[in-house]
C-alpha cells in the first residue's frame, strides 16, 4: 500500500503528539483509579482514550486535517524541533501511566482489545525515541515540502471550498518555513553525529525540490487553488486571497523551499553516505532491529524473516512455472521475466486507456464482492493518477483513506508515469491491493467503526493493513478477474515482490548489502521493470523495515483461514471469515490470531 499521502500526519501523530491533562478523568478524592468498581472500568478508559485523541489532534493538526476535522486547518507545528519531541515523551509517559494505572483486570471483548493495543503502542513509541529518525527528514519518499506541495496543491486533505479555507491555508503555509529551518538545523545535528541519509537517496530529492520551485507563484503548484477560486466568493475576497497568495509564494514558500533545496545539494549531500543500510549507522543493528519488530507486530528477527523471504521466494517461483507451461512458453523463469516486462502486448496505448481499464476493473470486481463479503464500507471511492511532480519516485499505485465526515472519498492513486513499464498483467492485481477489497475496504471500514477508540479508528499497524491488501490479491479469481495465465501471473508476480521485499529489505539493513545487490537480486528473481526495480530499491533504503510488513502480514491471514477451514469444515463461510478479520479493525497480528481462534471455538460448538 501505501498511504503515501497520509505519512506527513501519521507518522507524526501517535508517536509525536503533545496534549494537557484532562481532569475529567481523574478518580474521585480518596479513591485510586486501580481501585474503581470493576463495571466502570471501561467508561473510565473509554473517556481517556477520547481525551487521549482529542490531545492528538490539537497538537497534531495534519492527523485532524486528514479525518475532515477542520478546527486546526491553520496550524502546524514544529515537529522536528527538540521541544517538541520532548513534549511528546511526556505526552505518551503520562497517557500511558493514566491508563496502566486503571489496568486491564476485569475487562473483556473489545474494552480488552483496546487496552492492550493502546498500552503496547505507547511502550513501542518510547522505545523508538532511542533511535534520532529526527537527524534524517528528508528523502525521496518524503519531506515537509513534498507534502505541503499535497496540501497546498487543492488535490489532497487540506479544503479549499470557503473564504476561511483559503485563509487557514495562508496561515498554515506561512509556517513551513519554520519546520524547514528546524530540519536543517537537524540535518546538521546527523551530519555531527554520523546518521545521514545515503547519497543515492538524496541525489533524487534535489530534482524533485527543483520541480517545485518556479520563479513566478502563477507558475507554482500552490498556486491552484486560486486557479479554482469558488464564483461565488465576494469579488473582495478574491482580490485579497490572490495578492495573498502570491506574496505567500514568492516570498515565503519558494525561499525557503529554495533554501533547503541549497542545503541539500552544496552541504548536505557532501556528507551523505555511501553505504545504504541502517545499519551502517551507529546502533542501527538494533534500530533495524526495533523496526523489524514494529513493521511486522512479531518477535521474529530480521535473519528469521530473511530465511522465510528465501523459501518463499522458492515456492512461489515453481507456481509460476505452472503459468509458463500453461502458455506453452519455451525457455527459463528468467527468459519469462523479460518476456513478461518487453512484449508489447502488456502495453497500455496510452494514459486514459490505463485509467479507463481500472475503471473496469472497478465494475467487474464490486459485481462478485457480494460472493466473499458480507461487510462492505459506506465511503465512497475515486481513481486517480499520481501528481507528475512526484510520479517518477512513486510506487505503482496508492490508497488514500476517505476523510471520516464523507466529503473525501476514498482515492486510488495509479502512477502513469513512463507508461511503457505499467503493464496490463500488473493491474488485476493491484486494484484488489490497493482499492477493492483491499486498504478500500480495510482501512474505510475501520474508519466507519463506532464502537471503538478513535486511536484505533485512524491508527492502524502496518502488518495488519498491508497483509490484508496481500491476502486481498488472493481473492481475484472468485472476484471475477484473473481470466487469464498472464494476469494470474501478475498475482504471483505481485505476491513474489512481496516475498522479494524480505529478502533484500533485511539483506540491506543487516546484512551489508549494497543497493547493486538487491537490483541483481530483483532481476533475476522477478519480473520488473528497471524503474520499478530502482524506486522499490530505494523505498526500501528509504524505510527501512516497512517493506517486512505485507508477507508477514498475508502469511498470518493465509494460516488462519486454512485452519479455520480445517477445523470447522462445512461450518466454514468465507463471508463470516472476511467479517471477522475486518470488523475489529488493524490489530497486531497475535490478537488477530487470538480473535479467529474465539471465532472458531464459537462456530464449532
Amino acid at each position: 500500500m501505501k498511504l503515501r499521502p497520509l505519512a506527513f500526519a501519521v507518522s507524526l501523530s501517535l508517536a509525536t503528539v503533545l496534549a494537557a491533562c484532562s481532569p475529567s478523568s481523574e478518580p474521585k478524592a480518596g479513591e485510586t483509579a486501580s481501585q474503581a468498581p470493576q463495571a466502570d472500568k471501561a467508561a473510565q478508559l473509554n473517556q481517556l482514550y477520547a481525551d487521549y485523541w482529542e490531545g492528538v489532534l490539537k497538537q497534531n493538526p495534519l492527523q485532524a486535517t486528514f479525518q475532515g476535522d477542520n478546527r486546526y486547518n491553520d496550524q502546524l507545528p514544529d515537529f522536528g524541533s527538540a521541544q517538541f519531541r520532548a513534549q511528546s515523551h511526556d505526552f505518551t509517559t503520562e497517557w500511558l501511566g493514566k491508563v496502566e494505572a486503571v489496568g486491564e483486570a476485569g475487562l473483556s471483548g473489545q474494552d480488552l482489545l483496546s487496552y492492550r493495543i493502546f498500552v503496547e503502542e505507547q511502550k513501542q513509541s518510547l522505545e523508538g525515541e532511542k533511535f534520532p529518525s529526527w537527524m534524517m527528514p528528508v528523502n525521496q519518499m518524503g519531506s515537509t515540502v513534498s507534502y505541503a506541495v499535497m496540501l497546498g496543491s487543492g488535490q489532497v486533505a487540506q479544503p479549499f471550498k470557503t473564504v476561511k479555507d483559503y485563509d487557514n491555508w495562508l496561515a498554515r503555509a506561512a509556517r513551513v518555513p519554520v519546520l524547514l529551518d528546524t530540519e536543517i538545523a537537524n540535518m546538521r545535528e546527523g551530519m555531527k553525529a554520523g546518521v545521514v541519509q545515503p547519497r543515492v537517496l538524496m541525489e533524487k530529492v534535489v530534482p524533485q525540490f527543483d520541480e517545485i520551485i518556479t520563479a513566478k507563484p502563477e507558475d507554482s503548484q500552490f498556486w491552484g487553488p486560486i486557479k479554482s477560486l469558488p464564483a461565488d466568493f465576494p469579488q473582495a475576497d478574491k482580490e485579497r486571497l490572490t495578492a495573498a497568495f502570491r506574496t505567500l509564494i514568492a516570498d515565503q514558500l519558494m525561499p525557503a523551499i529554495k533554501k533547503q533545496r541549497d542545503f541539500i545539494a552544496n552541504e548536505y549531500l557532501p556528507a551523505t553516505r555511501e553505504t545504504v543500510g541502517l545499519d551502517s549507522l551507529p546502533d542501527g543493528k538494533a534500530w533495524y532491529a526495533f523496526n523489524a519488530k514494529e513493521s511486522t507486530t512479531t518477535a521474529q528477527t530480521p535473519e528469521q524473516i530473511h530465511e522465510i523471504g528465501l523459501r518463499e521466494v522458492e515456492r512461489i517461483h515453481g507456481e509460476m512455472r505452472k503459468v509458463m507451461e500453461e502458455v506453452g512458453f519455451k525457455g527459463s523463469l528468467q527468459d519469462f521475466f523479460k518476456f513478461m516486462q518487453n512484449d508489447k502486448q502488456f502495453e497500455f496505448k496510452s494514459e486514459p486507456a490505463l485509467l479507463e481499464h481500472y475503471r473496469g476493473l472497478e465494475a467487474k470486481i464490486n459485481a462478485n464482492v457480494p460472493k466473499l463479503f458480507s461487510l462492505t464500507p459506506k465511503a465512497g471511492f475515486e481513481i486517480r493518477p499520481i501528481e507528475a511532480f512526484r510520479a517518477k519516485s512513486a510506487a505503482g499505485g496508492e490508497y488514500m483513506q476517505p476523510s471520516e465526515d464523507g466529503t473525501r472519498p476514498g482515492i486510488f492513486y495509479v502512477n502513469t508515469y513512463d507508461l511503457p513499464t505499467r503493464k496490463t498483467w500488473d493491474a488485476e492485481d493491484l486494484f484488489l491491493h490497493e482499492a477493492i477489497p483491499g486498504h478500500h475496504f480495510q482501512l474505510a471500514l475501520q474508519q466507519e467503526l463506532k464502537d471503538v477508540p478513535a486511536f484505533r479508528r485512524f491508527g492502524g499497524e502496518t502488518a495488519f493493513i498491508e497483509g490484508w491488501g496481500l491476502y486481498a490479491e488472493s481473492l481475484g479469481k472468485d472476484l471475477g478477474v484473473y481470466t487469464d495465465p498472464y494476469s494470474y501471473f501478475g498475482r504471483l508476480q505481485g505476491e513474489l515482490w512481496r516475498a522479494v521485499r524480505l529478502v533484500v529489505d533485511t539483506g540491506l539493513h543487516s546484512k551489508g548489502w549494497t543497493r547493486q545487490q538487491v537490483l541483481d537480486y530483483m532481476f533475476t528473481n522477478s519480473s520488473v521493470s528497471e524503474p520499478d526495480a530502482i524506486a522499490e530499491a530505494e523505498r526500501y533504503i528509504a524505510w527501512p523495515g516497512q517493506a517486512l510488513a505485507y508477507k508477514t502480514g498475508e502469511l498470518k491471514i493465509q494460516e488462519l483461514r486454512k485452519r479455520a477451514q480445517e477445523q470447522l469444515g462445512d461450518k466454514f463461510d468465507i463471508r463470516e471469515f472476511h467479517a471477522e478479520v475486518l470488523k475489529d479493525g488493524s490489530v497486531p497480528l497475535d490478537v488477530l490470531d487470538a480473535k479467529i481462534n474465539d471465532w472458531i471455538a464459537a462456530k464449532a460448538k
